[in-house]
C-alpha cells in the first residue's frame, strides 16, 4: 500500500485538530494528527497499544498521572488502557501516531 500525503483525506477531530491516515492493514495503523496553538486531545484511553513520535512544535504531553513537554524528535509508548491526552503548545505541531491493532474507529 502506497499513500500519496498530499492527497490522503483530512478529517477535522476536534477544534484546532486534524488526522489523515498514512496507513493502515493488518493489525497496524499510522496516522499524522496536526493541532493548532493551544488546541487539545482531550484525555482518552483505548485498548490499543500506541507510540507517538513530534514531527514538528511541541506538546504537553500527560500519560497516565505524568505530564511532560515533549518537542519535535521526542516519543512516547502508550500502553493498552492508560488515558493520556496532549494541549500543543505552538501552531503546526504535528503528532506522527502508530496503533496495534488499528483504530477501526478511525476507518471511514
Amino acid at each position: 500500500m502506497f499513500v500519496n500525503g498530499q492527497t490522503v483525506v483530512v478529517t477535522e477531530t476536534g477544534e484546532g485538530v486534524t488526522r489523515k491516515i498514512l496507513g493502515a492493514g493488518g493489525t497496524l495503523m499510522m496516522t499524522e494528527v496536526t493541532f493548532q496553538k493551544d488546541a487539545v486531545g482531550a484525555m482518552h484511553s483505548h485498548p490499543h497499544e500506541q507510540v507517538s513520535y513530534i514531527v514538528h512544535g511541541s506538546f504537553a504531553f500527560t500519560l497516565g498521572s505524568e505530564t511532560q513537554i515533549l518537542r519535535q524528535g521526542d516519543s512516547v509508548y502508550i500502553p493498552s488502557n492508560v488515558e493520556h491526552g496532549v494541549v500543543a503548545l505552538e501552531d503546526r505541531s504535528i503528532i506522527l501516531d502508530v496503533f496495534t491493532p488499528q483504530r477501526e474507529d478511525f476507518l471511514y
